[in-house]
């Protein structure tokens, strides 16, 4: 007898081990590090908000108390958006094998850092977009900051709950339906009053984009898949649940890590700008002398601004007359809520715009604004802006030449870059919120993604395409300006893989999964419309 078979019960027992790579215990060394890092970056936090807040009146300890709980709320919903979301990008490298689970949870972690770090804002501005006018431009008073707590509170309760049930659902989705509840809310209970709901073209963009994005990540993931088991036919380990903890060939590892990297990257610069705009908009409520324009322009871009302001004024009305502002003010604020076209439309924004150049000029140094007038001139240039993007696609803008054109754009570029700035403190405190809360929770939602949505273990070719297709999709998103859900792409990039390899799919999580997607905007718009309504009866 051949004493190197081995025995029968011993074959029974040789099917491929298990992988255990995400129960891999975390290094002594992290919660050091961890804690090292959250009291330095608390510390730089506090510097720098002690010296934005030199030159402005000391705050009473009601406004200390309100600006530090919306804050910590803020960042509370950025640090559960970190480890619902982000544990999607780690998924694929987990259970591929190709990072150690805490290897990969930390590195995910410090791409997430850096995606909020490099973010340009214009997503940050796009979420904030989507609130009603007058709200926003009353956004210190109560019913601004029963707003801000409102959608805030609605989005982490229903983050929470899908998190604590293992379920992948999308915070972008939850924050989006949040702000919904809000402006209709606010709609049913001043609707009398001309009261706004919510700017339902900037909803429409933003749900196409929600729409259609896993849509894309699903046939996308699918067909690279089918692409990638074409050219590497050959190499069929690719193809197989890997054995163990064994990890995958060196070149598919690589391409693994870079996707992985890339999609919290990229999921970084998209997700955390939602945070940032909040904040910003808590800021601006609470201390607007601060925070309200962005204080870093020089005079000669003021100069510029001065220029611009009259010569955009003359472009869109020549010789237009001087049009009182609060008259002005009132016209704009209308058309903005109604999108209804009058013959005075387009004078009261020529005269807003040369006054609006004019006023900040009479400064010269935008710190030399008093409070009061810093609100005014924001609300102004927030009318001003929001007016131009309206008449712009809604192609109702006089007709001008390349020039005049340009003139226009130009003007509402500088008018951006007084109302869109984040102070790199703000990044740094989404960054450590969204970074540290991957490195917590991440354990429910990547089993899940990794185990539960198909009925076999994901191999490395399906892990490579899911993540390849996840992060192109959210950085192309993210440089048009428009947030997406990495939630949503990532998990249907992996389906679309196991529909591919014919592995099949666990369509009861699917249904799960699917059913919280759906119910998500429901659910946050009743939550988030009664808390406002709660909220309401306290200010």
């Amino acid at each position: 007898m051949n004493s190197n078979i081995p025995p029968v019960q011993d074959q029974a027992h040789s099917a491929p081990a298990k992988s255990t790579n995400v129960h891999v215990p975390t290094p002594k060394f992290f919660m050091p590090v961890f804690l090292t890092v959250i009291i330095s970056t608390l510390v730089y936090i506090g510097f720098q908000v002690s010296a934005d807040l030199t030159h402005v009146p000391a705050l009473s300890l009601y406004s200390v108390i309100l600006l530090a709980t919306a804050l910590l709320i803020a960042l509370g919903f950025e640090f559960v958006n970190g480890f619902h979301d982000t544990a999607n990008a780690v998924a694929t490298v987990i259970y591929t094998n190709a990072l150690s689970a805490p290897v990969a949870v930390m590195w995910a972690g410090f791409c997430n850092f850096l995606g909020v770090m490099v973010a340009s804002g214009a997503v940050a501005y796009g979420i904030i977009a989507l609130l009603p006018v007058e709200l926003i431009m009353n956004v210190g008073s109560g019913a601004g900051f029963a707003m801000v707590f409102a959608m805030l509170i609605a989005a982490i309760l229903w983050n929470l709950g899908t998190w604590f049930l293992g379920i992948p659902a999308s915070s972008s989705h939850t924050l989006i339906g949040s702000i919904l509840g809000v402006g209709i809310m606010n709609y049913l209970l001043n609707s009398g009053n001309g009261a706004s709901g919510v700017d339902m073209d900037q909803v429409l963009k933003v749900g196409k984009a929600l729409l259609f994005s896993p849509l894309i990540g699903f046939a996308f993931a699918a067909i690279l898949f089918l692409l990638v088991k074409k050219v590497f036919k050959k190499q069929m380990e690719l193809f197989q649940p890997p054995k163990g903890n064994q990890p995958p060939p060196p070149l598919i590892r690589a391409i693994l890590i870079f996707t992985c990297t890339g999609v919290s990257f990229a999921h970084g610069s998209n997700d955390g700008q939602k945070g940032m705009g909040l904040i910003m908009l808590i800021l601006i409520g609470c201390v607007p002398l601060a925070y309200s324009l962005n204080k870093n322009l020089d005079a000669k871009h003021i100069q510029s601004f001065e220029q611009l302001s009259e010569q955009t004024a003359a472009v869109i009305y020549p010789n237009h007359q001087d049009i009182p502002d609060t008259q002005a003010r009132e016209v704009l604020t209308k058309y903005i809520q109604t999108k209804e076209m009058s013959p005075e439309v387009v004078p009261a924004l020529a005269s807003l715009t040369d006054h609006l150049g004019n006023h900040v000029a009479e400064y010269g140094d935008l710190k030399d604004i008093p409070e009061k007038e810093v609100s005014t001139i924001r609300n102004d240039m927030y009318l001003s802006t929001t007016a131009f993007k309206r008449l712009d696609k809604a192609e109702q803008l006089p007709a001008m030449s390349e020039s005049q054109a340009k003139t226009v754009k130009e003007y509402r570029k500088n008018l951006d870059s007084f109302l869109q700035y984040i102070p790199t403190w703000v990044k740094v405190a989404v960054a450590l919120a969204l970074g540290l809360g991957t490195m917590v929770g991440w354990k429910r939602i990547v089993v899940t993604v990794g185990e539960r949505i198909g009925k076999s273990h994901m191999t490395y070719g399906q892990g490579m395409s899911a993540e390849l297709v996840a992060m192109t999709t959210i950085a192309a998103a993210d440089g048009l300006g428009m947030p997406v859900s990495t939630t949503h792409v990532l998990n249907s990039a992996v389906a679309g893989t196991m529909v591919a390899n014919k592995s099949g799919l666990n369509f009861q999580m699917v249904r799960t999964i699917l059913s919280a997607w759906i119910f998500t905007l429901p659910a946050t718009i009743c939550l988030s419309g009664g808390l406002f309504w709660l909220f309401l009866q306290f200010v």
